[in-house]
């Protein structure tokens, strides 16, 4: 059982006084450094070794005083001598070390003097022997008795996973794998990280493996097996001749060690691979990170790209601080010293249970049970401050009640689930360790005899009640799979559709994260339970807000927090961006409601008080925008472009066209540009047969016109739509003709979303528009001005759907249901006229410049800028005098036009028959 503190603090100062005396010898020098690993509980023989023989980098032979492989170096010199040729000294023995054996601290030392160099932090501490005991801190590497800053983008993590994938990649490689491959590297790694953090004694399974098993390996499967069974047995339960080396080791339980399975065969390479990741400092990983990449070790295409695939601590914290921890943070705040307040807060924080029903390898449980540990220890430390200011010890055994237990997950991969289980115990006892330094007293949960409870199974056909009882359960937290409705498997679609029930029309267009939305809603009725779930902001646009909140609001859903767009990611290298949403929700109506808002989606979010959130998550009232057939405002209608559906045969490139011109040169008379959204926005010239009003005998003298025809015919007629087959019997014509007879405004269909304006522009009616565009005839330079302007676009980006990433326009959706200006003055209008005239003007200063280049943010043109500056001022001023500071103060402005304009459409409850007088007087 390693010391605690207070004892390493009494053996440090009994050993500074026993060598007070000069140290000459060499047997010596042995005994003061066997006694000063003894110090912290270490037999210096176990773990180092005297005048380690090395070939220096000149070449000459040389003895380091003492190694600890991959861990420290030591040097020392008589009394008085130079110390800084001590350390150049040790740092000459470096190249004839293999990488795993180089240390991460040397330590030099005149056996008066000690001067100790953190070789990762690049620092160094000097300070006499007899204040060794006021330095145990620096010295806390040797015990893993240490606390630690963990960060996400430790290279630590990485390294770490590495050392796995390689051991993974050469058991596969040796022909052992599947469940027992996987079940076989958690040991192990408990195995790594127990050593370097007193569960076992320092670097035992290291001294294990290298002491206790052949070289050449052919033992090593047996060895382990007979480990991982000691391990699995209370001391009183085991064989009564065990080995020391066996005998000493700690009971775990947890039934991490219980089954049995047939163990891999070892080799001479396979068993030295092993001992390399005992060489590695398994404490500094974060259990939080370290299981994503654990996991990703069995994935080749996740390998290739190791650290790209977990979710970083910093979105996790967005999570669980609007969910509960920002709340009781508060709670300890107000409590301040009062016992009593900070034992009631205490015994709260012991009755929280935890969901994750998408868990994975446990990073939200992981996370969440850190936070309650930490607030824990900060209660702790409050209540029991008397006490540890005067070195009295308080048994933590009796007032640490935070346990792992509290988490519950669910997790379809068996080998995540059980990653999971594993990380929630790594994670306890680091906190278990971080205490222990704060109270000077050791504490240790050994035997595991609590878990989380992990269940390896489906969450959408799970029920959730038999994981995690809703009468016990306070929260549910998580990010299930992002996964688009187009990309679903059919198995994942009919889960979707199961959850979310026959009645639920057009749930087939759902996102797979909807069903988590919708399972979380039907679970937590008539309970407290509070949710928040993260999720692609897909789910809060477009038609799938209707359909989704729709339903989550007939269930009596509240939308508690939320963070609006924002980019979800780590900053590993090849990272793809998601763009996503956090949304916190429940049965309580919680006031003030909080609403995090981004500049943009990389930037840090600020903190809104809001009346209400919105499914579009904007302070308005919970109105749902619809798809609408006509305009809600008093303006042009919209249609889409005119669709070919013509196997390609009416449409023509530039090379196309000028083949068939070269043919056929009165095939001119019908050959129209086309336009498609990216024609338009990237102003590539494409063309087609526009023959509309092409007589029959004029198609029949044009023969390479009439082969495209016949081509047309032949293709709708093997359709198996019978639709398009029936418009086999109109050849010349476009599927679906609805090209405007005058000039009209064309709206693509698609466009970037890093692009703040969507390029909208006029069109003359000899451009056929095609269906991927929107066209509305008889539009003015005042529509044009308005629907170009920021305004729109806060719209339309708020209520639009998205094509991957990018913005995807619908009539139906954003114009039809778009609050124009209400009532603008006739200053108003020609002012808003006048600066959407500049805008063309600006963009027609770039004849050769397509709108990508002009409308790139990169390169948008300074006039074009100030032309849409102007507008965007022009516009604004239809609405209200006042600004609009943030994108977000116009949604919910709009949002709230949006509902006036939509009221008188509403039914309303018939009112009570008025009375002849009130008639008269009326």
């Amino acid at each position: 059982m390693p010391l605690s503190l207070s004892e390493i603090k009494d053996r440090a100062i009994r050993f500074a006084q026993e060598w007070q005396g000069e140290t000459r010898e060499h047997a010596e020098a042995k005994a003061f450094w066997g006694d000063f690993f003894n110090v912290f509980g270490i037999n210096r023989r176990r773990v180092a070794t005297f005048e380690e023989p090395v070939k220096k980098l000149s070449g000459q032979q040389g003895f380091i005083d003492l190694l600890w492989k991959g861990t420290l170096l030591v040097e020392h010199k008589s009394r008085g001598k130079d110390l800084d040729k001590a350390v150049q000294q040790a740092k000459d023995y470096f190249p004839g070390l293999k990488d795993h054996e180089l240390p991460k601290y040397i330590l030099v030392s005149d056996f008066a003097r000690f001067r100790l160099y953190d070789l990762d932090e690049g620092s160094s501490f000097d300070f006499p022997l007899e204040q060794l005991h006021q330095h145990l801190h620096l010295f806390s590497f040797l015990t893993g008795y240490q606390k630690r800053q963990y960060q996400a983008e430790d290279p630590a993590n990485i390294k770490a996973a590495e050392l796995m994938g390689d051991l993974h990649d050469a058991l596969l490689r040796g022909g052992y794998h599947g469940h027992k491959l996987e079940v076989l590297l958690v040991r192990i790694l408990f195995c790594l990280f127990a050593e370097d953090t007193a569960i076992f004694e320092k670097d035992a399974f290291r001294a294990f493996l290298e002491e206790h098993t052949r070289e050449d390996g052919s033992d090593v499967g047996a060895q382990l097996a007979q480990w991982f069974s000691v391990l699995d047995k209370a001391p009183d339960q085991r064989q009564r001749h065990l080995p020391v080396h066996l005998q000493v080791l700690p009971y775990v339980n947890g039934s991490l060690f219980t089954e049995f399975f047939e163990f891999p065969a070892f080799d001479k390479a396979l068993r030295e691979q092993l001992i390399r990741c005992t060489y590695f400092d398994w404490s500094r990983i974060s259990p939080a990170i370290f299981g994503s990449l654990f996991q990703s070790v069995t994935d080749p295409v996740k390998r290739r790209n190791l650290g790209a695939h977990y979710t970083s601590e910093a979105n996790i914290l967005k999570v669980i601080q609007g969910l509960f921890l920002d709340e009781l943070r508060q709670d300890l705040a107000q409590a301040g010293q009062n016992r009593h307040k900070l034992d009631q807060l205490h015994r709260r924080l012991e009755k929280l249970r935890f969901l994750d029903p998408s868990c994975g390898c446990g990073n939200f449980l992981v996370v969440t049970y850190r936070e309650l540990r930490l607030l824990e220890q900060e209660i702790l430390e409050r209540q029991f401050a008397d006490k540890v200011a005067t070195g009295q010890t308080v048994d933590l055994a009796l007032y640490a009640r935070v346990q792992v237990d509290q988490a519950y997950g669910i997790e379809v991969e068996e080998f995540p689930a059980r990653i999971a289980e594993v990380a929630m115990w790594l994670m306890d006892h680091q906190l278990n360790l971080r205490l222990s330094e704060a109270f000077g007293n050791l504490y240790l949960r050994l035997p595991l005899t609590r878990t989380a409870k992990i269940v390896h199974g489906n969450a959408l056909t799970t029920d959730w009640e038999t994981v995690a009882p809703k009468d016990q359960l306070s929260y549910i937290l998580g990010n299930p799979p992002f996964i688009g409705s187009k990309l679903m498997t059919e198995g994942q679609r009919k889960e979707l559709l199961a959850v979310a029930g026959p009645k639920l029309q057009g749930a087939g267009v759902l996102d797979y994260v909807a069903a988590w939305y919708l399972k979380a809603a039907q679970y937590v009725q008539g309970t407290a339970i509070r949710v928040a779930l993260v999720s692609t902001n897909s789910i809060t646009q477009g038609e799938q807000v209707s359909i989704l909140w729709g339903e989550m609001l007939r269930l009596g859903m509240h939308i508690q927090f939320a963070h609006r767009t924002f980019k979800w990611s780590n900053e590993a290298k090849g990272n793809a961006q998601v763009f996503c949403v956090i949304v916190g929700f429940g049965t309580q109506a919680i006031l003030p409601r909080r609403l995090f808002d981004y500049a943009t989606v990389k930037s840090e979010p600020q903190e809104l008080k809001a009346k209400n959130i919105n499914p579009y998550l904007v302070d308005a009232d919970n109105v749902i925008v619809g798809k609408r057939s006509k305009p809600l405002s008093n303006v042009p209608e919209i249609s889409y472009g005119s669709m070919a559906n013509d196997g390609g045969n009416l449409l023509l490139s530039d090379d196309e066209k000028d083949e068939l011109l070269k043919k056929e040169p009165e095939a001119v008379q019908f050959i129209r540009p086309f336009v498609g959204a990216q024609e338009f926005i990237n102003k590539i010239p494409r063309w087609c047969l526009w023959l509309i009003d092409a007589s029959p005998s004029q198609i029949r003298s044009l023969p390479e016109v009439a082969k495209r025809v016949e081509a047309v015919r032949l293709y709708r007629k093997a359709s198996k739509r019978a639709a398009t087959a029936k418009l086999a019997d109109l050849p010349s014509l476009f599927g679906e003709q609805r090209q405007p007879i005058s000039e009209y405004i064309l709206i693509p269909g698609v466009s970037s979303e890093n692009r703040r304006y969507i390029p909208i522009g006029f069109m003359l009616p000899e451009a056929i528009a095609s269906d991927l565009c929107r066209t509305i005839p008889s539009a003015s330079i005042y529509h044009f001005g308005v629907l170009t302007s920021h305004m729109h676009m806060a719209w339309m980006r708020a209520v639009c759907g998205r094509l991957k990433s990018d913005f995807r326009y619908s009539g139906l959706l954003v114009y039809n249901n778009f609050p124009f200006p209400a009532s603008p003055t006739a200053k108003q209008t020609a002012a808003v006229e006048a600066a959407a005239q500049q805008v063309l003007a600006a963009r027609a200063q770039f004849p050769n410049e397509s709108l990508a280049t002009l409308y790139d943010p990169l390169t948008m043109p300074p006039a074009l800028v100030k032309a849409h500056q102007q507008l965007d001022k022009a516009v604004d001023l239809c609405y209200r005098a006042a600004a609009f500071p943030t994108e977000l103060s116009r949604l919910e402005f709009l949002f709230e036009q949006y509902r006036l304009l939509q009221a008188p459409l509403l039914p309303t409850a018939p009112k009570a028959k008025a009375s002849r007088k009130s008639k008269l007087t009326a």
